[in-house]
């Protein structure tokens, strides 16, 4: 039986086979002694995506009183749910995803706890995920960027969209009229100053 430790890119966590490219946190959501989540989906304001493999480390999913294992298709499913590179683990995407964030948003290059803050405002709406208005035209959205469309997530990507899927990319196809933007506006700007975003290997053979 799937655990509950998948993320979509809503943010929500579901239960599923699939475990994806990449691994992340909220903190500790889980008890223990059941390998079941809490009620609550977050225990902080880092939301981090992290690598599967580090210098040799085992973790006992959901088996230990540490942050909550989590699991994403890939490194935009992870930014679409309104998470951010761990600097502990993943520390040149971080500081990359740093210095693009200060180049699509101006000012200095921020500390990760100011992106943490700057994140959860935009990634929550009463407790739910946050839709935002496309700042333009779809094809003129970054490569990476997620919208929601008829109750489906899809993927931007040379001005073409994808459908999201647990295990992967789908074919390219006219999207219905889009509800909202996903991915939390300051990534969206960091996205489009050059930050790019770890895919699932699905996308290589639909890019136009």
């Amino acid at each position: 039986m799937p655990r509950q430790n998948r993320v979509t890119p809503t943010g929500e966590i579901v239960a599923m086979p699939e475990r994806g490219f990449f691994t992340g946190n909220r903190g500790i959501i889980h008890d223990p002694a059941t390998r079941l989540l809490l009620r609550k989906r977050w225990a902080g304001k880092a939301w981090l995506v992290c690598r599967l493999d580090y210098q040799g480390r085992r973790r006992d999913v959901m088996g230990g009183r540490s942050w909550t294992e989590l699991f994403f298709l890939d490194e935009a499913t992870a930014l679409a749910a309104g998470h951010r590179p761990c600097f502990f683990c993943r520390r040149a995407a971080a500081e990359g995803f740093r210095a693009a964030w200060a180049r699509g948003n101006g000012g200095d290059p921020p500390a990760a706890a100011a992106m943490d803050a700057a994140l959860h405002r935009e990634r929550l709406d009463r407790g739910g995920k946050r839709l935002h208005a496309l700042p333009g035209r779809i094809a003129a959205l970054p490569d990476g960027a997620m919208v929601a469309a008829g109750g489906d997530a899809y993927i931007t990507m040379r001005g073409g969209c994808f459908r999201w899927s647990p295990g992967g990319y789908r074919a390219a196809v006219p999207p219905p009229a889009i509800d909202g933007l996903l991915t939390p506006p300051s990534t969206l700007a960091a996205l489009a100053a050059g930050y790019r975003p770890a895919l699932h290997p699905s996308i290589d053979t639909m890019r136009r």
